[in-house]
């Protein structure tokens, strides 16, 4: 479920939790103002205290002439007075215990009644507090489903920050979680884990019949954690070194001993030291036809801690959590996951090593499925080798059939190394073991069997060489040989995970090498991109200048056009034009005509025509030149060779070759 629906469905009771308020004080006590009846009971209690302590205090007062000394104790509830020997005091009282040289416990006379009443006081207080509790009781009661549902999304939330805070404190790869189907059906989400819905939120999801466990570079998270503490310590240690030493010298202490400093040094060494002691990331990757795993390997090698991290990997990615490891984690959802690591003897039950292994897988094996995940330590060990070895093979065999979905074992039986020769879906891992420093890498070499390498370690440790020669002749020329070409395989393997790492470092490289040029193809297209569009603006520029010089060079050709006309205008009803108006005017009618008839193309300059043939007449129309208008004849002067006209509103005297005649 999204936590939105989960704060969503959160019922808040405002009215109850006033109520509760005013009942409850913030440490989880009553207060006294819950009710009157528990205000005056405590009142009385207090009272009936301070009174008895009044009364203690002035016996021990008058007795302390006395060669004994007196405290006040609580016994049961009731104050009494303790001496410090076994000598019996002069008070007058009870003596509830003597002796034992512990001293002399006394119920002073004067103080059982107020005793009896301080008693009768606390229960009155008892009865009223559960007065107050069952009233605040009934009141929950009514809501008591929405409380419940409250508390169960308070939950819901409490763990997913839980895991939140572990995710950001650690690190991890949210797990890609695969669904398988088997023999039985579909193997669902909802089958798997139906109490935790709000874990689709966290991880995603396949459901393909094709599975895969890969774990890139995963580490054991109680080592990750270890390690992180230890280093957090250390680097605090040396903060706290370094502001020691900062304080002396601010106060000016003597700094002759060189002993701060030679500490400090220590401590840097030791943090230095802790990081590059990083815990070794181990690598898994299993395919579907790999039913069963075997790992083998000399003791201390680290096969131990490769189950415990598969099985704390596979734990981590059901509950939620993000798996420490590498990009991309894919974890198949195993139903359950058994695991029989470790000594499983116990003397209670009367149960030796190879008993205990054997009644735990015994359960494990009535009770795993064919989508179990199964981790067994040291399977067969414990017994005579060749049987143990027969069992184990047997174990396995049945593991690998339907009894689990995948079965990791760790063992030094040779005989388990052989079964993936003989059945597909078997796979053989090895620890591997650094022969030169006598040490183990703890890195994971598949598909290879791995080796004890007792004779070798024994040799390098300074063993007799007679023992050594007699071991390797027990142990038989075949064997040798068998060692000699797992070790050949063992360096083929490291070589071609060298050529790996290689290929790797180069296709890494070359994915950076083609990220970076389209990177930079793209920057050289916007570049290009950007470069035109700064061409086309420069040219709409010039393009505009060019435009708004022409349009000057034009509105001041009309001007000089119209200078003379100007002057010839009447007052008598004339409008007077601005030259700006007239060059607006102009503008205005280039792209549009008065008349559809009217047709500029026809209309021709006076001056080249017979004056004296072409005068026009009232009521022609003519074309004024300086204005790129059509206007109408309204008076004609012929003596004077001028003319009156009408354009729109104007009325305009001009001279017979300022005008054009429209045919």
């Amino acid at each position: 479920m999204p936590l939105t629906e989960v704060i969503l469905e959160l019922v808040i009771n405002r009215q109850l939790i006033k109520s509760i308020h005013q009942v409850i004080d913030e440490d989880g006590s009553i207060k006294d103002s819950a009710s009157s009846n528990l205000k005056r009971s405590r009142d009385q209690l207090r009272m009936l205290e301070r009174k008895l302590h009044q009364l203690m205090d002035s016996l021990i007062r008058n007795a302390m002439n006395d060669t004994y000394s007196l405290e006040i104790s609580n016994i049961n509830g009731r104050l009494c007075l303790k001496s410090g020997t076994d000598q019996l005091t002069a008070i007058k009282g009870l003596l509830l215990s003597s002796g034992s040289g512990v001293g002399n416990l006394i119920e002073p006379l004067a103080a059982v009644p107020l005793n009896d009443e301080l008693q009768e006081a606390r229960a009155l207080v008892m009865k009223a507090e559960e007065d107050v509790l069952s009233a605040l009781t009934e009141k929950i009661r009514a809501d008591l489903d929405d409380i419940h549902n409250t508390l169960n999304g308070i939950v819901k939330l409490d763990v997913v920050n839980a895991r939140a805070k572990y995710s950001l404190s650690f690190g991890g790869t949210c797990p890609d979680l695969l669904f398988t189907e088997d023999q039985g059906g579909s193997f669902t989400s909802e089958e798997c884990y139906p109490q935790n819905k709000s874990f689709e939120a966290t991880s995603s999801y396949s459901t393909k019949q094709e599975w895969t466990l890969y774990l890139p570079k995963a580490y054991h998270p109680l080592l990750l954690k270890q390690y992180k503490q230890n280093l957090q310590k250390a680097r605090k240690d040396v903060n706290e070194a370094i502001a020691e030493l900062r304080r002396r010298k601010f106060q000016g202490e003597n700094m002759a001993s060189r002993k701060p400093d030679v500490h400090l040094v220590s401590l840097q060494m030791k943090v230095a030291k802790l990081e590059e002691a990083h815990p070794v990331a181990v690598d898994f990757f299993v395919t579907k036809k790999t039913r069963v795993l075997v790992i083998t390997g000399p003791n201390t090698g680290g096969k131990t801690i490769c189950l415990k991290t598969v099985g704390l990997a596979a734990m981590m990615a059901k509950s939620g959590l993000y798996v420490l490891a590498s990009e991309p984690v894919q974890m198949p959802w195993f139903d359950f996951i058994f695991a029989d690591i470790g000594d499983e003897q116990s003397l209670s039950q009367s149960l030796s090593t190879f008993s205990g292994h054997l009644k735990q897988i015994s359960a494990i094996l009535s009770q795993s499925t064919s989508k179990s995940l199964v981790l067994l330590d040291e399977v067969g060990a414990g017994t005579n080798p060749l049987e143990g070895a027969a069992l184990g093979m047997s174990l396995l065999e049945s593991f690998a059939e339907t009894r689990a979905l995948l079965a990791i074992a760790t063992t030094h039986h040779g005989e388990l190394k052989t079964l993936k020769y003989s059945n597909g879906a078997f796979e053989n891992a090895s620890v591997e073991f650094d022969e030169v420093n006598l040490k183990p890498t703890y890195k994971i070499l598949w598909g290879v069997p791995g080796r004890s390498n007792a004779i070798n370690i024994a040799k390098r440790l300074g063993l007799p060489s007679i023992i050594i020669e007699n071991a390797r002749e027990l142990y038989g020329t075949a064997s040798e040989e068998i060692n000699g070409v797992i070790i050949d395989m063992e360096r083929f393997k490291q070589d071609f995970e060298e050529h790996i790492r290689q290929a790797q470092h180069y296709l890494n490289l070359s994915r950076k090498l083609n990220k970076d040029l389209l990177a930079a193809k793209k920057k050289i297209t916007e570049h290009g991109i950007t470069q035109s569009y700064q061409k086309m603006h420069a040219i709409s520029d010039v393009a505009a200048r060019a435009r708004s010089l022409l349009h000057k060079k034009l509105r001041q050709l009309r001007v000089s056009t119209m200078q003379p006309s100007q002057h010839t205008a009447t007052a008598n009803g004339q409008h007077t034009i601005e030259i700006n108006d007239q060059h607006q005017a102009a503008d205005k009618s280039q792209h549009s005509t008065t008349d559809g008839r009217e047709r500029p193309d026809l209309c021709l300059k006076q001056s080249q025509l017979d004056k004296s043939k072409e005068l026009p007449k009232v009521g022609d129309l003519v074309r004024v030149s300086s204005l790129g208008k059509n206007a109408t004849v309204i008076k004609v002067e012929a003596s004077k060779e001028e003319i009156i006209v009408q354009a729109s509103n104007m009325k305009l005297r001009l001279k017979l070759s300022d005008i054009e005649t429209c045919r």
